[in-house]
């Protein structure tokens, strides 16, 4: 095995650890949300409000469907890391093995289905007319994209599995300037709109994920196969899926209120749907460390069960819950002196009422930024400890209250209503999530009680 390749969190200071792991992880989501944020930046300017508000609209049903993807790949990712911490290699390889078929079978079968729908869907979500085509032409080239999503997903949370966190960030770099180069290539030279700015992201992240293949193969010795590895195996495929379908669904559940309050939104007119464009664009800029966190402690959490280091769990979670308290306050004071000043960068100061509305609407999420902290933090935890199930339940809970937010308050109080609907789902998400991480963790010390170690999934 190359040692340089992999990380064993199961030993050492946890806050130096997690914060070691989550640097490079959070700089990687940085500059994927970057290159998101350049393709509606370049989109605005050069295209114009109603463009803007034609990929704003598809933001919903692309977090449903693509959100799936990745948590599918995020669980597939648990047992590798699960094993990991184990010391068991050759488990570690039939997981990486099957994650790959299963993957392939997903990827094939969405990327068609998604694609023969994704017109009657903006239909049933009420998409304005005047901005339905343009939606319509640019999410049917992310959805083409399927494949190259599970492959880059995939594959990177295999390579963080294993303790390596910075490579991913390198390959992320590269296709991050990538996709701003293709962008400006595909929308301004070749004048092909939105459909440009959906394929220069498809593109960027497909060279993102050979980066990632060419260099497991390269770097990782722990994972050369042999073809007894290589063949698809029921039992391993079936603790995959165990793990791996709950995160999708969570993700998919929790964007069904998104859709919902997205339908609400287009109800209210194209300028509404675009400052909420901006706004999440600019919010999901700020939350990359959230995300981060989250990320971080699946693995973190992950190899220490697998371990049977319950206590580090333990540790891990509250040094990551006050780096998560420490950031969001800063970034609501940020956010809330300078939202507007940053609303500028998709689109003109003549806009004054998009601006107003996306600074609005920045405060209002931000000033709940800590409780999004812990939705992500405690519900990746407890993913991490093979109890993925209960991300649906979060999932639900954070799709209810966007839900009620869509039907009930936003034809009652307009664009403000969905400002704090973001916020309310969060709080619903926490007041499960905390019980159950509680509930978790007190399961697994019985079950190390009785078996002289943690038994993972």
């Amino acid at each position: 095995m190359t040692k340089s390749a992999t990380k064993d969190m199961t030993k050492g200071n946890p806050m130096k650890l997690i914060l070691q792991f989550c640097i490079p992880l959070f700089l990687g989501m940085l500059f994927q949300q970057f290159y998101n944020m350049m393709d509606t930046v370049i989109v605005g300017k050069f295209l114009g409000v109603n463009a803007l508000a034609a990929v704003g609209a598809t933001g919903s049903i692309n977090f449903m469907i693509i959100g799936f993807c990745m948590g599918v790949c995020n669980g597939f990712a648990i047992p590798v890391a699960q094993q990991f911490g184990a010391g068991d290699y050759h488990a570690l390889r039939k997981y990486v093995a099957n994650s790959a078929w299963l993957s392939i079978a997903f990827a094939g079968v969405m990327a068609a289905a998604v694609c023969m729908l994704c017109r009657q869907i903006l239909l049933w979500m009420n998409t304005p007319k005047d901005i339905i085509d343009g939606a319509y032409n640019y999410i049917f080239v992310i959805f083409l994209g399927i494949p190259v999503i599970y492959l880059y997903n995939l594959l990177s949370g295999i390579i963080r599995s294993l303790g390596d966190s910075k490579s991913p960030l390198l390959f992320l770099i590269f296709s991050s300037v990538l996709n701003i180069v293709l962008d400006m290539v595909l929308i301004l030279n070749f004048h092909m709109g939105v459909a440009g700015a959906a394929w220069a992201t498809v593109i960027s992240q497909a060279i993102s994920g050979v980066l990632c293949l060419v260099y497991m193969i390269k770097r990782f010795d722990i994972l050369k196969m042999t073809r007894d590895e290589w063949r698809p195996d029921g039992k391993y495929a079936a603790v995959l899926c165990n793990m791996g379908i709950p995160m999708g669904l969570q993700y998919s559940i929790t964007a069904i209120g998104s859709v919902i309050l997205q339908t609400a939104v287009n109800t209210l007119g194209s300028l509404a749907v675009a400052s909420v464009a901006a706004a999440v664009k600019i919010s999901m800029f700020f939350c990359c460390p959230f995300d981060a966190m989250g990320s971080t402690m699946a693995t973190y959490a992950g190899q220490n069960v697998g371990a049977g280091k319950l206590e580090r769990v333990s540790k891990g979670m509250k040094s990551t819950c006050i780096m998560g308290l420490v950031y969001a306050v800063a970034a609501c004071v940020v956010l809330t002196l300078f939202g507007k000043t940053i609303a500028l960068l998709f689109v003109d100061a003549s806009e004054t009422e998009i601006l107003q509305n996306v600074s609005v609407f920045l405060i209002a999420n931000s000033a709940f930024y800590f409780p999004l902290a812990l939705v992500n933090i405690v519900r990746f935890t407890i993913q991490g400890l093979g109890f993925s199930r209960f991300a649906i339940l979060a999932g639900v809970c954070e799709m209810v209250a966007r839900s009620l937010v869509g039907i009930g308050f936003v034809p009652m109080f307009g664009y403000i209503a969905a400002c704090f609907a973001s916020p309310v789902a969060w709080i619903f998400a926490d007041l499960f999530l905390v019980p159950a991480y509680l509930y978790v963790m007190k399961k697994l010390y019985k079950r190390m009680e009785e078996t002289g170690t943690a038994v993972v999934s």
